[in-house]
Formats: structure tokens, C-alpha cells, sequence
């Protein structure tokens, strides 16, 4: 149920995201999601694609600073309220989040929510007692 996410540590230069999404497509690794957190000189892309195996290992050859990190990808409703939810099952558990993003697929009427988590097993156990459909590497890194 964990996926693996990479994340890129790139300088707030012009260009640099650029040749990240170059080095990848040269390598037919598609991306499935990303986010981008930033400050005046760096900032920290995240991303879900369809090998990380291997986008880790093109982008550290290609020179950038790579981290792996095991994430949970939920599905909920995709309307108002629907990730009201599985906030409120994680506080309730004492689960802190770090960070999250979501994204929608075309396949359905859910939106996909990665969360980055302290308690990655606590998390999955707590969301999935509640309903909470969570999905595997292999459906979200197909998507």
C-alpha cells in the first residue's frame, strides 16, 4: 500500500525543472504527479511517476540530489468536503501529516490525495478501518 515518491532537490535557477522533465522523458518515466515547494533559492519537487527505480537512479546520474520516501495515495470523493474525512481520522489517531497533494484522475470520480506521513503504518491501518480506500504502487504508478 506505500508508493514511492521521489523527490529533487533543484537550485531556483531558470532551466533546472526543465532538464528534470527532459532527463526523465529521455528515460520514459512518466510523471504521475508532482508538487513543488519553493523559497527564493531552492525549492524541493516531489513526484509519483510509473518507475521511480529508475527515474531515482537517471536523475542521480544526470547530477541531481534524489531522495526516495514511502507516501500513501488515497482515494476520496471528489466533492466538497470529501477530504474532510480522512484529516479528521488521521488527527483523531494522532497522526501527523507532513505534507499532502492531490491530484484527479479521468478514470473516476475521486481525487487521489498523496500523503507524506510519520506513522506510515498507523496511518494505513486507521484509514483503511474507516473505508478509506488506499491504492498501491502498481495503480497509482499505472495511472
Amino acid at each position: 500500500m506505500k508508493i514511492k515518491q521521489i523527490s529533487i532537490f533543484l537550485e531556483n535557477k531558470s532551466g533546472r525543472l526543465a532538464r528534470v522533465t527532459r532527463v526523465l522523458a529521455d528515460n520514459n518515466i512518466n510523471i504521475r504527479a508532482l508538487s513543488i515547494a519553493d523559497t527564493t533559492d531552492f525549492g524541493i519537487l516531489r513526484l509519483i511517476v510509473n518507475d521511480p527505480d529508475v527515474a531515482h537512479r537517471v536523475l542521480k546520474e544526470s547530477g541531481f540530489s534524489v531522495n526516495s520516501a514511502d507516501v500513501i495515495a488515497v482515494e476520496i470523493p471528489d466533492i466538497p468536503g470529501g477530504l474532510a474525512d480522512p484529516l479528521e481520522y488521521l488527527r483523531e489517531s494522532g497522526i501527523n501529516i507532513e505534507y499532502l497533494y492531490a491530484f484527479l484522475t479521468r478514470a473516476s470520480e475521486a481525487a487521489l490525495v498523496v500523503f507524506r506521513v510519520e506513522q506510515i503504518d498507523d496511518a494505513i491501518r486507521v484509514l483503511q478501518e474507516k473505508g478509506i480506500k488506499i491504492l498501491g504502487g502498481e495503480d497509482v504508478y499505472e495511472l
